[in-house]
């Protein structure tokens, strides 16, 4: 009987009055002193709620229904919004994506870091559909839903969502969710294939009939591929043109299956361009690359500018990757040292530099930047500019070796994918570093998500 009354409370419809959207993109209200996240929800809207969940200090809902909307409010276009997990804004304007996004790290890095950029920069935006160039798609054989199932998971749930089109990813790869699932229930191990990787690239050269894209698959194998598998596998391939990669453990395990026509260094023909540093970088489909290559584009350029380095000058680009920023500073005639923890993307960046003919230019290190301190911090030598790109974790030994040296660089930027700890570091830079924050602005590499991407520049009180 309890149990019925908790799901006859869970179930009690509320009036709510939207005040704020979270970083989740859930709009947020109060009702009797406590706070509401309301999903589907605008700022400025009112309405009825379903109560979905009850905690001591706060309560989640679903809206049910508008009495006043907000002119930000616009029609999914995806019919799986709403239960997909993959995209949480597509009821809301793209502008008012992105002016949300902006607002967000202005707020965390108030509320964490107590600053306030002297200015702010203006967001980088993009294509809000179609963008998304690499995506990590669940596998599952559900037969009460009518067999395998591939695509994102639910909102909120371990379950993979039904998905038949992605209206985020190109049109080609969203045309291939339901092929995807047919060719995975015809394979013996369709119950040990938990994940397929999708990475999208650049040929090199460019095809004559114009079709620039290379798309990879890495198939995510706990059992290996039968003589038939391996047949269909390959036939899926071909008549699709896709390049086919096996993984049977972790990322170092990746091996080519079905390659393309032309094959650059990493046995791939995947890579991407810069054009404004008119560089090439070939990747492996398990590299990291950023998923919006276009808004990457636009942000490495605003990077180097930002940072400006000088002929002759040392510059050091933290968590470098494949050398996404590290290659387009080194044509600027400085010299650059990469550091990355990962051994296999140095070698791939080290040999982007052979591929670019800038290695007299750059060099590059192995070293976990989590577990830097002092002293392998001034082993590394002192840079003129520093750029930092961290994953979501931050760079918090980077930010503290840095407020404690003594010659500070004559800028740092940082790019950033998690606002909150970029504010935590910031706050590091600022308060004991003797920093200024120059500038702050959000990138909206995620567009029909709650995702914030930023750029912030720092520059020292005292030269």
């Amino acid at each position: 009987m309890a149990r019925l009354r908790n799901e006859a409370r869970e179930r009690e419809q509320i009036h709510v009055e939207i005040e704020s959207i979270d970083l989740d993109a859930n709009g947020v209200a109060r009702r009797e002193g406590k706070v509401v996240f309301v999903r589907g929800a605008l700022p400025g809207e009112a309405g009825i709620a379903e109560v979905l969940r009850r905690k001591p200090r706060y309560d989640v809902a679903q809206l049910m229904s508008l009495e006043r909307s907000s002119h930000l409010r616009v029609e999914p276009r995806c019919p799986h919004y709403g239960v997909c997990g993959g995209c949480a804004m597509q009821h809301l304007h793209p502008g008012g994506q992105i002016a949300i996004k902006q607002r967000a790290l202005e707020d965390q890095l108030w509320h964490i870091g107590k600053l306030h950029p002297d200015s702010c920069a203006r967001p980088i935006a993009g294509t809000p559909w179609g963008y998304r160039l690499r995506a990590r798609l669940s596998v599952r054989d559900v037969p009460r839903k009518g067999g395998v199932l591939v695509g994102f998971h639910e909102r909120g749930s371990s379950f993979v969502a039904d998905m038949r089109e992605c209206h985020v990813l190109p049109p080609r790869i969203s045309a291939l969710l339901v092929p995807l699932r047919e060719l995975v229930e015809s394979l013996s191990i369709r119950t040990r294939l938990p994940q397929i990787e999708v990475a999208v690239g650049e040929r090199r050269p460019p095809c004559p009939d114009g079709d620039q894209s290379v798309v990879a698959l890495v198939l995510r194998i706990l059992d290996p591929l039968s003589d038939d598998d391996r047949d269909l596998v390959a036939e899926f391939a071909a008549r699709h043109e896709l390049e086919i990669w096996l993984q049977t453990k972790g990322p170092e395990t990746v091996s080519l299956f079905v390659a393309g026509a032309d094959r650059s260094p990493t046995g791939s023909e995947l890579g991407y361009r810069l054009p404004e540093f008119g560089l090439w970088l070939p990747f492996r489909p398990t590299d990291f690359t950023q998923v919006n290559q276009r808004i990457n584009e636009v942000l490495v350029g605003r990077a180097v500018r930002l940072l400006d380095p000088q002929p002759g000058e040392r510059v050091g680009d933290m968590f470098c990757g494949i050398g996404n920023f590290t290659l387009p500073l080194a044509t600027r005639g400085c010299e650059v040292l990469g550091v990355e923890g990962s051994a296999a993307l140095v070698e791939r960046a080290g040999a982007n530099a052979l591929a670019n003919g800038l290695a007299e230019r750059v060099s590059f290190q192995v070293q976990n930047l989590f577990e830097l301190g002092q002293q392998r911090w001034h082993e590394l030598g002192h840079f003129d500019r520093l750029l930092i790109d961290p994953p979501r974790e931050g760079a918090m030994e980077i930010c503290l070796a840095l407020a404690a040296d003594e010659v500070k660089p004559r800028r740092i930027v940082y790019v950033s994918c998690n606002p909150a700890t970029l504010a935590r570091d910031a706050a590091v830079l600022v308060h004991q570093g003797g920093f200024a924050l120059v500038s702050a602005g959000a990138v909206n590499m995620f567009p029909q998500t709650a995702h914030v991407e930023s750029i912030a520049l720092f520059e020292p009180t005292i030269a």
